[in-house]
């Protein structure tokens, strides 16, 4: 049983809106089950029991509490099985071997999706590149430049923009990386808070304060006060992206759960939402 909804605040999280969790029960996949995942092995960094699913070990983390259902989630750290404490280790394992094909499709999809986070991993040099609004940028040191405190300014060209930071050739990762993400984030308040103002008066709310997040699996958060949290980092995404979780955390101001009402709610003003949802979910987040 999922645990209760905190009627204050609700959260858009990076593994779905309603959290990490995978259904109790998911379907069971029409692939083969050997060609989903090739001979090898995977562990939780917290296993504590391991079963072999078709030609992969999965060592798990298994944990028993106060629930009424097995439940199965598969997160970047693998596979996380919850039983009730009265469960049978072989009830539970039965189940495993039932849903081995979901199993073994959805560590699949985790073990891509942290290969496609890899590539989007940014070198902080002279030359690194980054996206920022959907478009990549190209850093360029250049010492000569006075910004004032501002360190950066974004500079389009015929190669495309370049965000022009005022450090030496020598300067360090460290260095250029926190002249960029300041920037970064400078840039992303003022867009929070323009799109804030622009879908709220179209949804009925007010908005009383914006903080930005650096949160590791939470895109946002709204509370029932009015305040907003957004993760500064959904600044390399398009603005169609931003403009949906902005959308979907200003709806929270009058629906605090997922119900059909909300989901109602944030198609109010924006018929296509599921389109760019399924979107946010897809993108990897660069890895700083």
């Amino acid at each position: 049983m999922a645990p209760p909804v905190d009627a204050t605040q609700l959260s858009l999280d990076f593994f779905g809106d309603d959290g990490p969790l995978a259904p109790v029960l998911p379907a069971a996949s029409t692939r083969p089950q050997d060609a989903v995942m090739p001979a090898s092995h995977w562990k939780h960094p917290r296993a504590s029991r391991q079963l072999q699913l078709g030609a992969c070990l999965v060592a798990y983390e298994f944990k028993r509490g106060k629930r009424r259902t097995i439940g199965l989630s598969v997160g970047p750290d693998g596979l996380s099985v919850s039983a009730p404490r009265w469960t049978p280790l072989a009830e539970v394992e039965a189940l495993l071997r039932d849903k081995a094909r979901w199993v073994l499709e959805k560590l699949q999809a985790v073990r891509e999706r942290q290969a496609q986070v890899e590539q989007a991993r940014i070198e902080w040099r002279d030359g690194a590149r980054f996206p920022f609004l959907g478009e990549e940028v190209v850093v360029v040191l250049d010492p000569a430049h006075g910004f004032s405190a501002a360190g950066a300014v974004l500079e389009l060209s015929p190669q495309g923009p370049r965000l022009r930071v005022g450090l030496s050739q020598l300067a360090g990762a460290d260095q250029i990386r926190d002249v960029a993400q300041a920037w970064l984030m400078r840039e992303a308040r003022a867009l929070f808070v323009a799109r804030l103002d622009h879908f709220a008066p179209a949804l009925g709310v007010r908005w009383t304060k914006l903080r930005l997040s650096s949160a590791g699996t939470r895109w946002g958060s709204a509370s029932a006060d009015g305040s907003i949290r957004l993760n500064w980092r959904l600044i390399h995404f398009g603005p169609q992206v931003i403009d949906y979780v902005v959308a979907h955390e200003l709806s929270h101001l009058r629906v605090m759960d997922h119900s059909p009402q909300f989901w109602g709610t944030v198609a109010s003003v924006m018929p296509d939402y599921q389109e760019r949802r399924l979107a946010l979910h897809k993108l990897p987040v660069p890895k700083w």
